[in-house]
């Protein structure tokens, strides 16, 4: 459920979104607020959830993480006990950058972001000793061509 946000929250969302250090003057500056005020709604917009956490995004090549593989899977195994099994071995693993559960032919899809093509292997073999699953395969991005957690406020 959507919570409820006024227009100035969302110039504050946004400008935040572009860069979270910025200083509060900046931001207040930005939105046309003065900096209590500001200050006042993002206090709340964090004790609310909505502000989840404030980080960096680094490039991952940069830092030797060349490969991106999108793994799909399939699993014949919906057991509770099986499902927290899998889902604390994806919290395990910090190649897993992100994880959906899907609606139909595939189960899951994985994102994971490893250093080349023997990186995924490692990890893949890992996965597989944990975890039953019925197919798992894996897609190389070629290419990234946007990459955003920027929502269109």
């Amino acid at each position: 459920m959507a919570s409820r946000i006024d227009d100035m929250d969302r110039k504050i969302l946004d400008t935040l979104q572009e860069d979270a250090s910025q200083s509060l003057d900046e931001i207040a500056r930005r939105v046309g607020s003065s900096k209590t005020p500001v200050w006042n709604r993002i206090r709340k917009l964090r004790e609310s959830g909505i502000i989840k956490q404030n980080t960096v995004i680094l490039d991952a090549e940069a830092l030797g993480f060349e490969a991106c593989f999108f793994v799909l899977i399939r699993t014949s195994e919906h057991e509770a006990a099986w499902q927290a099994k899998f889902l604390q071995a994806l919290q395990d693993r910090p190649e897993v950058q992100e994880a959906h559960r899907l609606a139909g032919d595939i189960d899951y899809i994985l994102k994971v972001r490893v250093a080349n093509a023997r990186a995924y292997d490692t990890f893949y073999q890992a996965l597989i000793s944990e975890v039953r699953v019925h197919n798992v395969t894996a897609l190389l991005s070629m290419e990234e061509i946007k990459s955003t957690a920027r929502l269109p406020l």
